[in-house]
């Protein structure tokens, strides 16, 4: 079923859309949220919450990128699990180290509200991005916005972990370069 009669399905209150949107989403989300949390559990609750978050966005919403919609739900539910469970714990783990690696390249909060919205921020990265060779940009998503790991993300791409890690270095210093270039203090 395509993403706008699934859409259709949820402005109509038809339960068959979470149905519809788990058949055809349902395994991108779990991978998407696994990556973060590492918790069978956890991960099936926020799924499950992704799809509540969706029944009850839409309406009014009517998003255009449906998975990319569904994905930022996931991920924004899955990090606050984590950033929940992390203050419970204080302890380290996978995801702070992973989150750590773009300490150097992404402004603090804190300084981000003195200069700009995060709205300009993201449309920096973003064009930042698209600029970047397609292998570049997919290892680096594929990191930092998925949460694979490295051995994974080489795995896929039939390349060495060696060749990821370079290309995540060389984009993550690009990238801080770039934006200071465009004036935001790191």
């Amino acid at each position: 079923m395509d993403d706008s009669t699934i859409i259709d399905l949820y402005w109509s209150r038809d339960q068959r859309a979470i149905e519809e949107t788990a058949g055809k989403y349902g395994s991108f989300l779990f991978s998407l949220v696994w990556n973060i949390l590492r918790s069978h559990s956890d991960t099936e609750e926020c799924v499950n919450d992704t799809y509540l978050r969706t029944w009850n966005a839409i309406p009014p919403a009517r998003p255009t990128a449906f998975r990319a919609w569904l994905g930022r739900i996931a991920r924004n539910l899955s990090l606050d699990r984590w950033k929940q469970s992390r203050t419970q714990k204080r302890g380290g783990d996978a995801m702070e180290i992973l989150l750590g690696e773009l300490d150097d390249c992404v402004p603090s909060p804190h300084r981000v509200e003195k200069q700009l919205e995060d709205q300009e921020i993201a449309s920096l990265v973003s064009g930042f991005l698209r600029r970047l060779p397609a292998e570049s940009r997919t290892i680096f998503l594929r990191r930092y916005w998925y949460g694979q790991d490295l051995a994974d993300i080489a795995a896929e791409l039939r390349c060495g972990i060696g060749k990821v890690k370079s290309s995540l270095f060389r984009t993550r210093k690009a990238l801080r370069a770039y934006l200071e270039q465009e004036g935001i203090t790191l």
